[in-house]
């Protein structure tokens, strides 16, 4: 069955039956890989009304290659940045520059205080990692996630072992995801932000390759730097 369009000639993906879905899933996939970044960000908007589609950025490392790509697009998506309270502060500056840069809607979303306060007391970053992230940005983002069906995502597959065996859209707990940069190899992503003269994060220059919370991040190529001296490689929003 082909997914289905409504008067408004958008997709719709079926929920219900999962068959169905996976086969629609498929097709997207098939269609999308031919397109270029650009074109698939467009098309998204020609197969999906923009009220089901949810973006999220870490501002982090090259973080303006998709961001770019958006306000060309549909400057008025709106862009969640989960604030896990433990950023750098050249993370936040980036954030602040890159929305005036290019015009962003972003919108902060963060961990209730009290949850917060324990996590910064306990020191949870050291005893519990994934216990931390959970807090700290898993359960703000599943708060709001309901709302939307699509769920926008910069990963590409060179960056772990887990998301080179993903593909451009995916069934993922209840949502479509979407990783329209996800077959940009590290070249091309450093070659696009050089030839648009896009600005890299502040401390891609001081050897940070992937870029999470203060406490838990150090200089490394690839995801070497995040969560060092662990075996953990996300933070488990992607899982």
């Amino acid at each position: 069955m082909e997914a289905e369009k409504t008067e408004t000639q958008k997709l719709t993906i079926d929920l219900e039956n999962a068959e169905t879905r996976a086969k629609q899933i498929r097709q997207l996939n098939e269609r999308y890989h031919s397109l270029t970044i650009e074109e698939r960000v467009t098309a998204l908007y020609e197969d999906f009304d923009q009220a089901d589609v949810m973006l999220t950025s870490s501002f982090a490392a090259t973080s303006a290659f998709l961001l770019k790509v958006f306000s060309l697009a549909n400057p008025s998506q709106k862009i969640y940045f989960i604030d896990t309270g433990y950023h750098f502060r050249e993370t936040l500056e980036y954030k602040e520059k890159l929305t005036e840069l290019y015009g962003l809607n972003v919108e902060s979303i963060k961990a209730e205080d009290w949850k917060h306060d324990f996590t910064t007391k306990e020191e949870t970053w050291k005893k519990d990692p994934d216990f931390c992230c959970s807090i700290n940005k898993v359960e703000p983002l599943n708060e709001i996630k309901e709302n939307y069906k699509i769920w926008v995502s910069g990963l590409m597959e060179w960056q772990s072992d887990h998301r080179s065996t993903l593909d451009i859209f995916e069934d993922r707990n209840g949502i479509i995801k979407f990783y329209p940069l996800l077959d940009v190899t590290q070249e091309e992503r450093e070659a696009y932000i050089k030839d648009h003269n896009l600005p890299f994060h502040p401390l891609v220059a001081k050897g940070y390759f992937s870029i999470g919370c203060e406490h838990c991040t150090v200089p490394g190529k690839g995801r070497s730097g995040r969560w060092n001296n662990s075996p953990k490689t996300e933070c488990g929003l992607h899982l």
